[in-house]
Parts: structure tokens; C-alpha cells; sequence
């Protein structure tokens, strides 16, 4: 099984920065894609972004342009830098990873609040 642990939110004001950083450890040689989803209050959780193996990446039409995901296969750690965050993306942030012969994993989440 992989394990997630994602670290980077906070409290920021709208127009400003965060980036997020999610590490994998465990059976990692199973995994052929990670990525975030957020979950606001009352609300599902959805796709922010996602990173696959090769490389590819998509994104929800509410942070592209905004949000970027990238990975360092050397540290096993995913990103995502959030610029121009406005206050609809306050959320908690959960980073996961797809696995071949496997559950999907989560981590723990962490907060993002977007305010003035």
C-alpha cells in the first residue's frame, strides 16, 4: 500500500499563493497516476488536478490557468501550485494516488482558507 502526506496549506489572501506538496512512501513502484481534489464545506469532493505516470496532467475548469501540478519522480513528491487563489477555492485539499492491483489511496488532507 502507498502512503500520502500532504503538507503547504494555510491562510491566504485572495489574489495570493499557496503550493502544496504531497509525499508518497510505501509500494510506489504501483503507482501510475496521482492527484488533488478538494472537498468545501457541504459540498462534494471534486478533481482539482491530476498527473500520470507519463507525465500528462489535467485539470477541473476552475483553476486552469491558476492551479499547476508537477511531480519529482526523485522524491516521490507531487505538487500543486495554486496562484490567484480566490475565495471559492478554500477547501480541504486531499492528494491521491491510483494504483495498479490496488485501493486508491488518500491522504490526510490539509486546509486551504482563502480570505481577507
Amino acid at each position: 500500500q502507498v502512503q500520502l502526506v500532504e503538507s503547504g496549506g494555510g491562510l491566504v489572501q485572495p489574489g495570493g499563493s499557496l503550493r502544496l506538496s504531497c509525499a508518497a512512501s510505501g509500494s510506489i513502484f504501483r503507482i501510475y497516476a496521482m492527484g488533488w481534489y478538494r472537498q468545501a464545506p457541504g459540498k462534494q469532493r471534486e478533481l482539482v488536478a491530476g498527473i500520470t505516470s507519463g507525465g500528462s496532467t489535467n485539470y477541473a475548469d476552475s483553476v486552469k490557468g491558476r492551479f499547476t501540478i508537477s511531480r519529482d519522480s526523485a522524491k516521490n513528491t507531487v505538487y500543486l501550485q495554486m496562484n490567484s487563489l480566490k475565495p471559492e477555492d478554500t477547501a480541504v485539499y486531499y492528494c491521491n494516488a491510483d494504483q495498479v492491483q490496488a485501493p486508491r489511496s488518500w491522504g490526510q488532507g490539509t486546509q486551504v482558507t482563502v480570505s481577507s
